[in-house]
C-alpha cells in the first residue's frame, strides 16, 4: 500500500500482536500505524471497524481495505483503484480481472455509517451487496488481487507458481 502512494497505512492485529508490531518496526518497513482487534473472534468486520476508529476523521474521504490473505497485489493495481475513485466518486471500487472481483476495495465516506451499522455475522458485503448497482470495477491485469492464501499449502503453491504472475 505504501509503494501505491497512499498516505495513512493502518494493519489492524489480533491475538499476535506483539510479533507483529515487531516485524512492521524493522527499518525496511513503511511506517505503519498497528492497532489491535481485542476480539478478533467477532470476524474481519471487527478488524475494519477498529481500523476505522483509528483513521476516518472527518477529514477522511475515502479508506482502501485491503486483507491479509491477499498479499500478491501489485502496487499499481492500487494506484488504479484509487484514482478511478478519485475520477468517480463510486461508492466502492473494486480491481476486476474478466468476471472475477478481487481486492482491495474502496469505501466512499458515504458508506462509513452503513459500514458501521452492518451486521459482524455477515460482514462488509451487506454493504457491497447493497450498493451493487453502484460499484465501479476497474479491469486490472492483475491475478495477484485475485490470489487468496489462507493455508500453508496455498502459500507453498504461490511460491511454486513463483508469485501472482500464474495465479488463477
Amino acid at each position: 500500500m505504501a509503494e501505491a502512494g497512499l498516505p495513512d497505512l493502518v494493519v489492524v492485529s489480533g491475538y499476535e500482536h506483539e510479533s507483529i508490531v515487531t516485524a512492521l518496526s524493522a527499518p525496511s518497513v513503511p511506517a505503519v500505524t498497528v492497532v489491535r482487534n481485542q476480539d478478533p473472534s467477532r470476524g474481519q468486520l471487527s478488524s475494519l471497524w477498529t481500523a476505522m476508529d483509528e483513521v476516518c476523521g472527518p477529514e477522511t474521504e475515502a479508506m482502501v481495505v485491503m486483507l491479509v490473505d491477499v498479499p500478491l497485489v501489485a502496487p499499481a493495481t492500487i494506484r488504479t483503484i484509487v484514482d478511478a475513485w478519485r475520477i468517480s466518486r463510486a461508492p466502492i471500487v473494486r480491481p476486476a480481472v474478466g468476471p472475477r472481483r478481487g481486492h482491495p476495495v474502496v469505501f466512499d465516506r458515504s458508506l462509513f455509517e452503513e459500514l458501521r451499522r452492518a451486521p459482524l455475522d455477515v460482514g462488509a458485503r451487506t454493504v457491497v451487496r447493497a450498493h451493487a448497482s453502484d460499484i465501479l470495477d476497474v479491469p486490472v491485469a492483475d491475478t495477484g488481487c485475485l490470489t487468496d492464501i489462507d493455508t500453508p499449502e496455498d502459500y507453498e503453491t504461490q511460491v511454486r507458481r513463483g508469485g501472482p504472475s500464474s495465479a488463477s
